[in-house]
């Protein structure tokens, strides 16, 4: 990344034990939002409180994640979530919506959330009320778009710091996600090396 990792400290000892707990080794993201690690910590519980008690399926939410990550050229976020897609639904699928692609098993509801979210990824300012129709037709209920629209635009955010920083997908998430989902990540930063140690 662009800038240097921060001095150790408890916070960032906290912050970097919760990537290791987590995913098994310490994130290169960790390491950019370690300079502000209550920052991390409240970005972690937002996410919680609009996600637990949403009436989107995981299923959704990933769909929106990769239809924000891919449009946006985030290429971390695309192979993490890519890889959860998947896990969800099948790789085909998960790459189908990362290339932006109709078919390949997709819900009317996926259809429209991956449109939606490449909109406002986009310019939200040229959203209208016809795509909001669009929603509603696809069996959106005003909650649920509501709560779309907010998870975009919290997904946004957090790969707009990763992105802007130079922050490299991780070698291990790029190797845990399906080779569907790697070979349909062809945007944004190239995935750090491994080094031997």
């Amino acid at each position: 990344m662009y800038i240097a990792p921060p001095p150790d400290s408890e916070a960032t000892a906290r912050l970097y034990q919760s990537s290791l707990d987590g995913q098994g080794f310490v994130m290169n993201l960790t390491r950019a939002w370690a300079w502000r690690p209550e920052v991390f910590e409240a970005f972690a519980a937002l996410r919680s409180q609009l996600t637990e008690h949403s009436s989107l399926s995981k299923r959704e939410l990933a769909v929106l994640v990769c239809a924000t990550a891919s449009e946006l050229g985030d290429s971390y976020c695309a192979l993490a979530w890519g890889k959860t897609l998947a896990g969800l639904s099948d790789p085909a699928l998960a790459a189908a919506v990362l290339q932006s692609q109709a078919g390949a098993g997709l819900t009317p509801r996926d259809q429209a959330l991956s449109s939606w979210a490449r909109k406002l990824v986009d310019d939200p300012n040229r959203t209208t009320a016809a795509d909001v129709a669009s929603l509603r037709a696809a069996g959106l209920s005003e909650r649920e778009i509501a709560e779309a629209t907010l998870f975009v635009a919290f997904r946004l955010a957090f790969s707009t710091v990763n992105d802007a920083l130079g922050v490299q997908p991780d070698w291990q998430v790029a190797a845990a996600a399906p080779k569907e989902v790697a070979a349909a990540v062809t945007f944004g930063r190239p995935v750090a090396p491994r080094l031997a140690y």
